[in-house]
């Protein structure tokens, strides 16, 4: 954990909450309490012999802010440590994490098996990037373990999912998916990002790469781009990592430090996030103007009992269809007066969005229909202002 003799205590028997604050940090000899920023694009070497064997990978040590820097990988060993897998790198964006797997993990002529149910900019990076380069995808129902083993092809290299999923919060069984792709030497990736290991750790149900946007609620206050990958040394931290240092998608030691500071609010933050999202959740659920309210608070979710399994709690993402269709949805949107109309989410700030002609926009209406993405459906990504003020401003719409 630390050089410092009062920082000393086993990381294996502290809580995640613990972790989320005092793993990563190796005080330098000003002795400093809040981890240092290094911004710096390169790093100074006592001789030649030293610099070549650094670079040669035969000493530990910073070589160039490419790949190394302090305060990025404190972010990178304090994620790790939350997640509890062996290693993480840290990218530039959460786009950038899901385009750095696939890069290290695939080639042309393989194979991905994906959830119809995500981020549709992750649609349109599978479908009209990777396709350029020999990869296909096949899109599959998230919660139909047998609709995932009826599509997996001898060339199917990896299984990518969001659990819980944008914007419906439909929830994945990680263990079957997981035998599913061992079983076919494939790899379980899982987008981490509406739980944080603070309420889920899917490399407990057999996943093997965990993705984050450090953009959302890592950082939790919308100040920042950023992303990151977890797993085993193998995967993520050679093949993954060697995109990172030749390629060049890499979190800027700034981003990193202001990420990691939000780790320490993390749990404290989920908390408040899940208990308003429910509160909200149900007043939703009991409005003659809404059709539907997806929440995993509420026991007709379809994966209500899944998730009690999988998750430590609910989420601060609420999802609802309105009743009148598109302008009724819109017209809600533009009735609030304090929540924030963007499509960025896991913000301390409350915001509210319209999937369908924002984060899924792109996307073709066969492509929305079979991920569930109504023209009424907005989304609501709970923030950490008082709930009752949140419940009033979309009343005014409703």
């Amino acid at each position: 954990m630390s050089d410092t003799s009062n920082d000393t205590y086993p990381e294996n028997e502290l809580s995640i909450e613990s972790r989320a604050i005092r793993t990563g940090h190796s005080r330098t000899h000003e002795l400093e309490h809040s981890e240092p920023m290094f911004l710096t694009s390169s790093f100074t070497f006592a001789s030649a012999e030293e610099a070549a064997a650094r670079f040669a990978g035969e000493i530990p040590g910073n070589i160039y802010g490419r790949f190394t820097n302090p305060t990025v990988r404190n972010f990178e060993q304090r994620l790790a440590s939350m997640e509890e897998t062996d290693c993480c790198v840290a990218t530039a964006s959460g786009m950038s994490a899901i385009l750095s797997v696939c890069m290290g993990l695939l080639k042309s002529g393989d194979h991905i098996l994906s959830s119809s149910s995500v981020f549709g900019t992750t649609t349109v990076m599978f479908e009209k990037y990777l396709a350029k380069f020999g990869i296909e995808t096949t899109f599959v129902d998230l919660t139909s373990t047998d609709a995932w083993k009826s599509a997996i092809q001898k060339n199917t290299k990896l299984l990518f999912l969001e659990t819980p999923s944008n914007p419906l919060t439909r929830v994945a069984n990680l263990t079957e998916l997981a035998d599913l792709a061992h079983n076919n030497n494939a790899v379980l990736v899982v987008d981490n990002c509406f739980c944080t290991p603070i309420l889920q750790q899917p490399v407990k149900f057999g996943a093997d790469v965990i993705i984050h946007s450090a953009t959302k609620y890592l950082d939790g206050q919308g100040r920042i781009l950023g992303g990151a990958i977890c797993g085993n040394n193998a995967i993520v931290g050679e093949e993954i990592y060697g995109v990172l240092r030749n390629c060049g998608p890499i979190m800027s030691p700034f981003n990193a430090w202001v990420a990691l500071k939000g780790l320490e609010t993390l749990s404290i933050r989920m908390k408040a996030h899940c208990e308003s999202a429910t509160k909200l959740a149900a007043v939703l659920d009991d409005n003659s103007a809404i059709e539907k309210v997806y929440h995993l608070s509420l026991k007709n979710h379809p994966e209500y009992e899944l998730a009690q399994k999988q998750q430590s709690n609910v989420g601060g993402i609420v999802s609802f269809e309105v009743k009148g269709g598109k302008q009724k949805a819109w017209d809600l949107v533009n009735s609030t007066r304090m929540l924030s109309i963007t499509a960025n989410l896991g913000d301390a700030k409350t915001t509210i969005t319209h999937p369908a002609s924002t984060t899924h926009g792109r996307l073709s209406q066969e492509q929305r229909d079979q991920a569930g993405i109504s023209d009424s459906l907005l989304r609501i990504s709970v923030g950490l202002e008082n709930v009752d003020d949140i419940i009033r401003d979309i009343q005014r719409g409703l």
